[in-house]
């Protein structure tokens, strides 16, 4: 396979973008998701570490598993994992989104336009469309009581209070 002059740049810029963050550390996940055109505050308050591969696969520990609130409830897993590019985070784990009584797990998290103000939601069945001003600061994560809500949750059942 040869590269020609119109393939080869836009390979040499990734391989730069690769290397440039596996060389720049960030004192917090919210400047690193701000590095790579993302609101600061996809990720909850309660963020203990994370860790980008040179890979740009991204692992994120929280203190624990929580709920939390944007448009919508989310539940974070303890550790959430996602490949982390220019303007997405794609294959997401360890997250999930309340739709209409359920909880469907998110995919991923694009910005295809900052200038648009929107941030799409990957949640496998549907793309949701929400404001990037609910994304700017992290969210408060309340920690979730019991196992048979826990269980609920990852079968996708809605959790009646």
């Amino acid at each position: 396979m040869y590269l020609t002059h119109k393939s080869f740049f836009p390979f040499f810029l990734s391989l730069l973008l690769l290397f440039s963050l596996s060389t720049v550390s960030f004192s917090s996940i919210q400047d690193l998701l701000q590095s790579q055109g993302l609101p600061g505050g996809l990720f909850p308050d309660n963020v203990k570490s994370y860790n980008l591969d040179q890979n740009g696969r991204l692992e994120v520990q929280l203190a624990g598993p929580c709920l939390a609130k944007y448009e919508t409830r989310v539940y974070f897993d303890s550790v959430v994992r996602a490949n982390l590019s220019y303007g997405g985070l794609i294959g997401l784990e360890g997250l999930s989104q309340e739709e209409l009584f359920l909880w469907l797990p998110v995919k991923g998290i694009m910005v295809s336009d900052p200038s648009s103000g929107l941030i799409l939601f990957d949640i496998g069945l549907a793309h949701k469309q929400l404001s990037r001003s609910l994304f700017e600061d992290p969210p408060v994560c309340k920690p979730q009581g019991t196992l048979l809500e826990n269980f609920g949750r990852k079968m996708g059942f809605a959790v009646v209070r």
